[in-house]
């Protein structure tokens, strides 16, 4: 097997314009910490750091292309210039503070989003020029993160959202998402994600398709069905997956975008 191909099983790289690279880093037992990407949940930074360099090189780029934000579950998003090249990637020190979307004009820097479980939605626009991530786990969804970063690509750095892409990348299952009525209440109080949630009365328990609450949240902000692209893996029971349901040590995805020069 050559060294590409060995990449290829701890990287899957979405299909997209020639001018840019997207995708999500893989679980691997063989790689150090399972090919955990996450300086915030690690047992080793230096190994983490050792997984990002191989990213990097599969990439062609540089470790100090990559920006990350520290990620709270927020709604908060950041307009990411080249004056934030390499925030993160080293360090959670200098990682751009309380935000769970970046996204950018600019050539050349690859935005990063880390999840196990959550929502994580990678985005772009040819004629714009655009990319972007999203983290949305539950929080966010319920806060509209995906929602307000959407109306705010539209109308203030007025991108038509019938050229914007979105994959929405592996993350936990209605099945394996299971909660109380207290967050089902909160889901049920967007006014659209009935259809999304369902009830266990057995466990006395609701279920809730987090992903599709969020692709319907990208149809209300004018993104054409077509242009959203789902992607079926369960976190939870995928083999190649961290899911912090299933096992709160686990490491985190690195969903990934760059726009090459």
């Amino acid at each position: 097997m050559s060294e590409r191909e060995s990449f290829m099983a701890i990287f899957h790289i979405y299909p997209t314009p020639e001018n840019l690279v997207a995708g999500v880093t893989l679980k691997d037992p063989k790689e150090p910490e399972s090919f955990n990407m996450a300086l915030h949940v690690c047992a080793n930074t230096d190994y983490i750091i050792e997984n990002r360099r191989k990213l990097a090189a599969f990439l062609n780029c540089g470790l100090e292309d990559f920006v990350c934000a520290c990620q709270s579950h927020s709604d908060n998003f950041h307009k990411v210039t080249r004056t934030d090249r390499g925030r993160g990637a080293m360090t959670t020190d200098n990682a751009i503070p309380n935000t769970d979307a970046l996204y950018t004009f600019e050539p050349d820097l690859l935005l990063c989003c880390f999840t196990a479980d959550c929502v994580p939605l990678i985005l772009y626009s040819e004629p714009a020029g655009l990319v972007g991530t999203i983290h949305s786990g539950w929080e966010g969804t319920v806060k509209e993160i995906t929602s307000k970063v959407l109306r705010h690509l539209i109308r203030e750095e007025h991108c038509s959202p019938e050229d914007i892409k979105i994959i929405i990348g592996p993350a936990i299952s209605r099945e394996k998402f299971e909660v109380d009525r207290d967050v089902c209440d909160r889901f049920k109080a967007l006014g659209y994600a009935d259809e999304f949630i369902s009830y266990n009365g057995q466990t006395g328990k609701y279920h809730i398709d987090n992903r599709l609450t969020v692709k319907r949240q990208c149809e209300l902000s004018g993104i054409p069905a077509k242009n959203i692209t789902v992607e079926g893996t369960c976190t939870y029971t995928g083999p190649g997956c961290f899911s912090y349901r299933r096992d709160k040590n686990c490491g985190r995805h690195l969903s990934f975008i760059m726009r090459k020069k």
